[in-house]
């Protein structure tokens, strides 16, 4: 009886938690819910009759027809990555299958794009970093520096910051974030601090932020968007980079900005706690739960430290793209790692951006596209190639906070290298002027997953974010350009 009693109740109270919410009724006219519906599509639908439009027009003077359809073909996909309508892999794709269909280049050159070595460089880059993820040595690794070294609030907020950037060295900084932000939560929680209120807290996850950021853009490792350059840079000029050529050029930033970038943070989230007793008995107990490192940890730990060594050494005569890809088969043969647990960490779609970004920027390199550019919309830079420099990283770090690191690589390389042909710019230098300035999104949690990461915790606010980020964007923009005019000269960088 009691239980027909309660099956009663439950059914005559269903229906009032039904209404306990009003129902919203749309009044607007059939037509205009439709077209609120379908707005993606409208959209889209106008972008394929804008493009055939352009497609038929008559080439401007001193462009190709291949190379004025290559254009309208890079505005498109500039358009989509923007936008968002397609994802960012897909939209790379669809842009190499049109350059065949369209007559700009040839099918078997466009799809032999996906055989650039920047494009395996990535995937083994991916394994390995998924491996040291899987097996919980980069874990095991945090939690064991910031126990030893995080003594203070100060101190602890300071090892959390360097440990990220420090691992951004080694793996994608995305990882990096992902990896730490657990971490740093359990802190908080044992720590008792408040969200949206604690400005230790503050500090703790804009920390992570920003350790991952600055630490991302100093090695090929940190991110998707140095490889990618370097992939352009050789399939337009032949020209590389060695790991640590790129590393020395980078961390002419990098060293800077981590004194300055906590400084910034201690200035503007203080410490409002007294002791981080309780966040250190915490990490500990973890540490003895955990036990000693397995065999698993070990291999992947001895794998990594070889195959970055070897990139040192090897890295120019064997091919950082080779090294890489032999590392990650070395995981696989000591049964560290499965297929099966490796798809879930590898940004298959950033691979696929890779083959397609390529592609289209050696598109509008051979047809002379990006020289016309070039000459049209910048040559007024070509005067002063320090103003030319400065110009397109400003522009990189301004469109990363906006779109993909990667996305930012593919739309202005393309420019970059026709500004070189034009004004006799280094290659070399004009790649790290997009490529590193497209890792520093600071100012929107959007910018960057690691930035997106800490927001997510709820301990800060976008004005917490966009005011600090808007000071170290400025300073990390001066610190490249005085690099570019006093240190990289020294390394045999000039412009």
């Amino acid at each position: 009886m009691k239980r027909e009693r309660q099956h009663t109740d439950a059914a005559e109270t269903a229906p009032a938690r039904l209404f306990d919410k009003p129902l919203k009724i749309d009044n607007r006219p059939m037509w205009l819910i439709v077209l609120d519906r379908t707005v993606r599509y409208q959209v889209l639908i106008g972008l394929v009759l804008l493009c055939a439009v352009l497609f038929h027009l008559t080439p401007p003077e001193g462009l190709s027809r291949s190379g004025y359809q290559a254009l309208v073909l890079f505005g498109a996909t500039i358009f989509l990555w923007v936008s968002g309508l397609l994802p960012i892999a897909v939209t790379a794709l669809l842009s190499m299958v049109m350059l065949p269909l369209l007559g700009i280049m040839d099918a078997k050159k466009t799809y032999a794009m996906f055989g650039n070595e920047a494009v395996f460089f990535i995937l083994g880059a991916f394994i390995l970093a998924a491996a040291m993820t899987g097996t919980g040595i980069s874990a095991r690794l945090a939690r064991a520096m910031l126990a030893r070294f995080g003594s203070t609030p100060t101190r602890l907020a300071a090892t959390v910051f360097l440990l990220s950037a420090l691992l951004s060295f080694v793996m994608s900084e995305h990882a990096v974030a992902a990896m730490m932000f657990p971490v740093v939560a359990e802190i908080a929680s044992s720590l008792r601090l408040e969200k949206g209120t604690s400005s230790y807290g503050k500090l703790l996850f804009m920390s992570i932020a920003w350790g991952c950021i600055i630490g991302g853009i100093a090695t090929f490792l940190g991110g998707a968007r140095a490889p990618l350059a370097a992939g352009m840079l050789k399939e337009n000029t032949g020209l590389t980079f060695g790991f640590l050529e790129w590393t020395f050029a980078a961390c002419m930033i990098v060293i800077p900005l981590l004194f300055i970038g906590f400084l910034l943070l201690v200035r503007f989230f203080p410490p409002d706690v007294a002791s981080v007793d309780e966040g250190l008995r915490f990490l500990n107990r973890k540490r003895i739960e955990t036990g000693k490192m397995g065999y698993d940890e070990m291999v992947t730990a001895a794998v990594m430290v070889a195959t970055i060594v070897c990139w040192i050494l090897l890295g120019e005569k064997a091919g950082l793209a080779a090294i890489a890809i032999l590392g990650a088969a070395e995981l696989f043969t000591f049964r560290v790692v499965t297929w099966e647990k490796i798809e879930e960490y590898v940004n298959w779609g950033i691979v696929l951006m890779y083959g397609g970004s390529i592609a289209l920027a050696s598109a509008l390199e051979k047809t002379g596209a990006a020289i016309w550019i070039v000459k049209k919309g910048m040559g007024f830079f070509s005067h002063s190639p320090l103003v030319a420099i400065g110009v397109i990283s400003l522009v990189s770090m301004v469109l990363t906070e906006c779109i993909s690191h990667a996305a930012v690589v593919a739309i202005l390389m393309p420019i970059g290298m026709g500004l070189c042909k034009a004004t006799g710019l280094d290659p070399k230098v004009m790649t790290l002027a997009i490529a590193l300035p497209a890792g520093l999104a600071y100012c929107l949690p959007m910018g960057t997953p690691a930035t997106a990461i800490s927001y997510a915790s709820g301990y800060l606010k976008s004005r917490d974010i966009i005011v600090a980020g808007s000071i170290i964007m400025v300073i990390s923009w001066l610190l490249f350009l005085g690099s570019v005019l006093f240190v990289w000269p020294l390394l045999g960088l000039k412009i």
